[in-house]
């Protein structure tokens, strides 16, 4: 099992990329500002089931990729570490977007509003290399087994996901209303989301020099 450390840094990594600006997250505040919160909770089914399908890919080839390729597995790290450093570069630079600066929506039907949740996600890039690069970070092969560890850090990272995202649909119209009439806030948002990241992304790639020296 991962060790508590590793569980919490994995939730902090988690919120911060589900509050960072993407494919999925703009999606789905449009969609639940478009035609309601019911749709907006169905197009969060299909990016669960999306998370579920890359976790299950993922961890198929983490055991054999840190036990016959070890090099393989510290610059994994150092690429994950790479990857929040430009997260955070998303969020702090000049004209960088807010999470509730949204797009309007044609009307969907369910199944329409699921396929569009799981197909953005899959094709999100920020989810692929999330699960290929970032989990692996908190992942320590003197730690049991890895595969496990996998899982249970892509469930950890699912739930924040989810819970999140759950909410933020809940609230997309008062609070896209609400940001919209200040837009001193949209830019904190979206340092303090920049900050996270790449404070997490320094520690990593610490751990990650001190790995490949040591």
């Amino acid at each position: 099992m991962p060790h508590a450390v590793a569980l919490i840094g994995m939730a902090v990594v988690a919120l911060g990329m589900v509050l960072t600006p993407g494919p999925n997250m703009m999606y789905l505040v449009s969609r639940s500002i478009s035609q309601g919160r019911t749709a907006g909770l169905v197009s969060l089914t299909g990016t669960g089931v999306g998370f579920v399908i890359y976790m299950a890919m993922a961890n198929a080839g983490l055991a054999v990729v840190f036990v016959v390729v070890p090099w393989l597995y510290i610059s994994i790290k150092a690429i994950g570490a790479g990857y929040l450093f430009y997260l955070a570069w998303t969020a702090l630079k000049p004209g960088g977007r807010s999470l509730f600066e949204t797009r309007t929506l044609e009307l969907d039907s369910r199944w329409k509003l699921f396929r569009m949740g799981l197909t953005t996600n899959l094709l999100n890039p920020k989810a692929a290399l999330m699960y290929l690069t970032l989990i692996p970070q908190f992942i320590h092969p003197g730690s049991g087994s890895v595969v496990l560890q996998g899982f249970v850090l892509g469930t950890v990272q699912i739930s924040v996901s989810l819970i999140v995202n759950a909410a933020i649909i809940f609230a997309a119209g008062a609070i896209a209303v609400f940001m919209k009439k200040r837009p001193t806030w949209i830019k904190w948002q979206r340092w303090l989301t920049g900050a996270v990241l790449g404070a997490v992304g320094a520690k990593l790639a610490a751990d990650t020099f001190t790995s490949a020296i040591g």
